[in-house]
Order: C-alpha cells, then sequence, then structure tokens
C-alpha cells in the first residue's frame, strides 16, 4: 500500500514501460515510489492485434493469453510490497475496461487509461493517443473505470496536433477520474494550464506531471506548475534516478505539508529557494 493516503494522494510514481513493467519492475522502484503503474496491457482483440504488430517490429509488448488474469497475477504479486499498485490499460472498446478495473477495484489497484501511446498501430485501432481526440469516447472508458469504484487515471499526452488538452483533461475529470498523468512532452506549462482549470472548477483530481524527470530541478519545475505529483518514465528501472527524485519529493513534501494540492503552490518558492541552495 501506499506511504501516502488516497486523501493526500501519491507523490511519486513510476510509469508504465510497455513490455517491461511488470511486478518484478515494481518491486524494484518500490523503495523509492508510492505507486508503480504495471503495463500497458492490451486488452481486446484489436489492441492485442496491433500489439503482436509492434512485437513484429521489435518492440516490447506484453501479450499474455488472458490480459484480465494477466492484471489480477501481477496485483497479486506486489500485496507484500510497500507501494500502491496500478495498470495503465489499452481497448478499443469499453468493456475490456470496465473488467480490468473491476480487478484493480478488488485489491485498491489503480486503473489508468492510456490516451497517451503514439504508436501507428495502436493509433489505428482506436487507442492511444487517438482518445485524446475523441472525447466522448474516453469519457465513457472513464466512467466505465471509475464506476467499479477503483482510483482511476488517465495517461494523456501534449503536443498532439488539433487537441485542446486542458479541455480533454477537464472533460475526464468530470467523468470520474481521479488522476490526470500528464506528459508534458516539451510543453511543461500545459501542466500549470490544467492545473488552473482544474482549480477554476473546483473539481478533486490528482495532477501527476511526467516527462523528464531526473532530479531537483525538473522536480520543482513541475512544483512551480502546480503538479501534485510526478512519475518517472523510461529511467524508472535505475535506482541512481528513483533515488534523486525521491530525495527531491521528499524535500518538497516536508515543505508543503500533507495537502499538496493545495499548499504546494504557497510553498512553491521556498521548495525552489532550497533547490537552488543544493545546487550551488
Amino acid at each position: 500500500m501506499s506511504r501516502h493516503s488516497d486523501e493526500t494522494g501519491p507523490s511519486l510514481v513510476a510509469a508504465s514501460l510497455s513490455g517491461e513493467a511488470d511486478a518484478d519492475w515494481a518491486r524494484t522502484a518500490a523503495p523509492y515510489v508510492d505507486c508503480a503503474v504495471m503495463g500497458g496491457i492490451a486488452l481486446d482483440p484489436a489492441s492485442r492485434a496491433a500489439a503482436r504488430d509492434l512485437v513484429e517490429r521489435g518492440r516490447s509488448e506484453f501479450l499474455p493469453n488472458d490480459p484480465i488474469r494477466w492484471i489480477d497475477h501481477q496485483i497479486r504479486a506486489l500485496e507484500d510490497t510497500p507501494l500502491r499498485p496500478g495498470v495503465n490499460v489499452r481497448s478499443a472498446t469499453p468493456d475490456p475496461i470496465r473488467e480490468a478495473a473491476t480487478v484493480c477495484a478488488d485489491h485498491d489497484a489503480v486503473c489508468e487509461i492510456n490516451a497517451h501511446c503514439q504508436q501507428p498501430e495502436l493509433r489505428a485501432v482506436g487507442c492511444g493517443e487517438t482518445l485524446l481526440a475523441d472525447t466522448d469516447r474516453l469519457t465513457r472508458y472513464v466512467a466505465a473505470a471509475a464506476g467499479t469504484g477503483a482510483t482511476t487515471s488517465v495517461k494523456v499526452r501534449a503536443e498532439v496536433p488539433g487537441v485542446d488538452l486542458v479541455a480533454v483533461a477537464l472533460a475526464v475529470a468530470e467523468a470520474g477520474a481521479d488522476w490526470l498523468h500528464v506528459d508534458a512532452m516539451d510543453s511543461e506549462p500545459v501542466v500549470a494550464d490544467i492545473a488552473a482549470a482544474r482549480s477554476r472548477r473546483d473539481l478533486d483530481v490528482t495532477v501527476i506531471a511526467n516527462n523528464g524527470v531526473r532530479d531537483r530541478e525538473t522536480v520543482a519545475e513541475y512544483v512551480t506548475h502546480g503538479a501534485d505529483a510526478v512519475s518517472v518514465g523510461r529511467p524508472s528501472d535505475d535506482p541512481r534516478v528513483l533515488s534523486r527524485v525521491a530525495e527531491a519529493v521528499g524535500e518538497w513534501a516536508a515543505v508543503s505539508g500533507p495537502d499538496r494540492g493545495e499548499h504546494s503552490r504557497v510553498a512553491e518558492g521556498e521548495f525552489e529557494f532550497r533547490v537552488g541552495e543544493a545546487s550551488r
């Protein structure tokens, strides 16, 4: 179980790595993070066919015979590990999302809907970032997952042409998402835009900033933009990176207090000062 309660949400998340992020990977990250999101895992025939095409061209993907059973097994394997598990899921239809979320709800795990992957094979079947331009379908996915009682996250990506990411974020939050996991790409201020819009609408949703999180400086940047938490992606299997980020997040939490979503924006100047002092 996470070292932070649901009232405060996570501070540091290990983000999913397709074909790599399983229970063994999560155990490696456990000394440093509050939550590890396994997967992504393709659930339905269309997304599984796309994942097989990805494997054929050399990408690593999870393709168990029964993806729902795989989710249950991976979560159960972490029962004695001190973190909160999550699973990033892909599907071209909502029913498999609901089925996966039911398993997650049974284990107090997070079900994360993938509206992020930009691989053309997955986009062609309506998965990944194509959902960002199909808000009606994405919100149906969110409602399906949230209706099971599972903590529901949505992984999104900035810099998708024609997509108003703030509008998408608000729509999924209003549909029942608990977490917004934002890959900022090279547009870090979008995190501030989403955090500000959330506050204006008085939405109770945790904003997790992803992309380039490696050290104190990158943590401080996302704190300044109003993030409630950060996540580490590609180097999430590197204890050296996780240790640096965890130390920075610990300093942030000490400054901000338990209610980071409200207090981080008040205390961010003090946190930035401490970061600046530490870097000299």
